[in-house]
């Protein structure tokens, strides 16, 4: 009887243990995909500001071309 109640609480002990490990794995899965939505989105936003400072270049010189006139 004892080892039946021992040979239940390993098996139970041991689905805990899969259970937390499976769960730690979906865990790292999502924040891995996080971290990569946050790269793309940082990359986005560097081309953006790059653009906008080229606009800001172009209208430097358009209005210094503009004085020279």
């Amino acid at each position: 009887m004892k080892t039946l109640l021992a040979s239940i609480a390993v098996a139970v002990l041991a689905g805990c243990g899969v259970e937390t490990a499976t769960t730690a794995a979906t865990s790292a899965e999502i924040k891995r995909r996080e971290m990569e939505q946050a790269k793309k989105s940082l990359e986005m936003a560097k081309q953006k500001i790059e653009a906008a400072n080229e606009q800001v270049q172009k209208s430097v010189e358009r209005a210094s071309e503009a004085a020279k006139e």
